[in-house]
């Protein structure tokens, strides 16, 4: 199935709302402005404002920059609101590199990696 051109809506734009499963003007008109920005943004994408005005340029039908900015402030209140419900995000810090330590024992001298090998192979002097 493909999307509908919708007026303001670009090919990226586009895709996070199919993506999300909004497809049409109805589908959009259905859920409104604010809940078609925060599926984009609840799905992981990081749609700017240019999106929100947008999709309301797409449902009234005019250029988003014909939105009035009275109009624009409450759709940044109203987007703002709804962001600030989301649960926090799960970014953990990075995983630090990975060491392995090994522990071995005099017994283990014969073989390879053993014990006295491995600080005669270290050991930087040449005690011939």
């Amino acid at each position: 199935m493909t999307t509908v051109k919708m007026r303001n809506i670009g090919p990226k734009s586009a895709a996070w709302l199919r993506q999300v499963g909004l497809r049409s003007l109805d589908d959009l008109t259905a859920v409104g402005t604010v809940e078609a920005f925060m599926r984009v943004k609840r799905a992981g994408f990081k749609p700017g404002l240019n999106l929100l005005y947008a999709i309301e340029g797409a449902l009234l039908d005019c250029h988003w920059q014909e939105i009035p900015d009275e109009r624009r402030q409450e759709l940044i209140l109203a987007a703002d609101a709804a962001t600030a419900k989301l649960p926090p995000p799960r970014n953990r810090p990075a995983a630090g590199p990975v060491t392995t330590t090994t522990h071995m024992t005099e017994s283990d001298g014969g073989e390879a990696g053993g014990f006295d090998q491995l600080f005669d192979s270290h050991d930087g002097e040449s005690g011939d």
